[in-house]
């Protein structure tokens, strides 16, 4: 009859003929005589012994886990970023633990605990509820995008101001003289709210008048943008906006759809303009799903991860990092031939400050 019993660090050490203390060292990486070691990893081999990282995480108070906690993967723009930050992490010797909230805050609160409890080394997060006060304070935790009140968690955005304000300005160079502004959201603050701020900024300095389509949490994007559409028609039946500049990729894409429904040509009539940089086929650099102002997403992750393990070890880390955006042609806007520009601080800048 087959066995049952999983090997443990003693019986490894029983077959090789070492003490405890060298099956120790060789399993942690420590160095010990070249014939001990043959010894210890061919005695593993036969035993098929595992090491328990849980059990050694407590033991040594370093799981070399981190939790990501995001709204879903079912957005191009969260699976990229979480492929990035499992890619960075594993060049690290770190094991990803996903976590998909869907914007729900009992799941949230679940997963924080869950990462406690489970002694997660630490906790990235792309979160939209409200969940400051059950955030762990004995784990080091870095925020995407959001604010957390009464929190000193170090926050990692694209420089979401200058991508509204350039956005705008690009909009204008390429013919706009009447673009509005449409963002859905969520009631909570975050960095992202700054894309209005430029969008508004940018129309003063060009002397433009500054329309904007604003809604928390709204029950139909899709019959909010026919709506703000219809009240913008003149008597003959013309827009009278000719750009729109929406929050997110995923919003303008909306815009398009009921724009193109309602007869009207893109970009002849209206051009789009879009933030994020979701592309149509994941993770490589293929086609846009509308003209947008990107975010950095590799940078994004990696530095995320970078801050994250840079507090754990004891570090002092920024309260605030910022990435820049870059305008990329994405066929709902009109071509130019003004070479793409990224506007924000650099990521060479951000790393030296880091001191990475």
């Amino acid at each position: 009859m087959k066995s049952t019993h999983t090997p443990t660090m003693k019986d490894v050490a029983a077959r090789a003929g070492v003490s405890l203390g060298t099956v120790s060292k060789v399993i942690n990486h420590i160095p010990v005589g070249e014939k001990n070691r043959e010894k210890v990893n061919l005695a593993i081999k036969e035993l098929g012994y595992k090491v328990n990282t849980y059990a050694r995480g407590l033991k040594t108070q370093e799981t070399k886990m981190i939790a990501l906690i995001v709204p879903d993967t079912t957005n191009p723009f969260y699976a990229r970023f979480t492929q990035y930050v499992e890619k960075k992490l594993y060049e690290k010797g770190y094991k990803l633990i996903l976590c998909c909230a869907n914007g729900i805050p009992e799941k949230e609160i679940g997963y924080l605990n869950l990462a406690s409890q489970n002694k997660a080394d630490g906790i990235i997060a792309l979160t939209y509820t409200d969940v400051s006060s059950f955030i762990p304070a004995q784990i080091p935790i870095v925020s995407f995008d959001r604010y957390f009140e009464n929190h000193p968690v170090p926050l990692v955005a694209s420089d979401n101001f200058q991508g509204g304000f350039q956005g705008t300005k690009k909009l204008w160079e390429l013919g706009c003289r009447r673009p509005v502004f449409i963002r859905f959201r969520s009631k909570f603050s975050s960095e992202t709210d700054k894309r209005l701020e430029g969008y508004v900024a940018a129309c003063k300095e060009l002397n433009l008048p500054s329309d904007c389509l604003d809604l928390t949490d709204p029950p139909d994007i899709d019959a909010s943008l026919k709506a703000y559409l219809e009240d913008h028609k003149d008597s003959r039946g013309k827009l009278t906006l000719d750009g729109i500049f929406a929050n997110t990729d995923h919003q303008a894409y909306h815009a398009m759809k009921i724009l193109n429904q309602m007869g009207y040509r893109i970009p002849e009539d209206v051009q789009i303009l879009g933030f994020d940089g979701i592309r149509k086929y994941g993770i490589d650099d293929s086609a846009l799903y509308v003209s947008s102002m990107c975010q950095p997403v590799e940078d994004l992750a990696y530095l995320c991860v970078e801050i994250l393990l840079k507090k754990k070890e004891g570090g002092v880390v920024p309260s605030l990092s910022l990435l820049p955006v870059t305008y990329e042609y994405g066929g709902t806007t009109r071509q130019s031939n003004t070479p793409m520009q990224a506007y924000g601080a650099s990521n060479e800048q951000q790393c030296k400050h880091l001191g990475i």
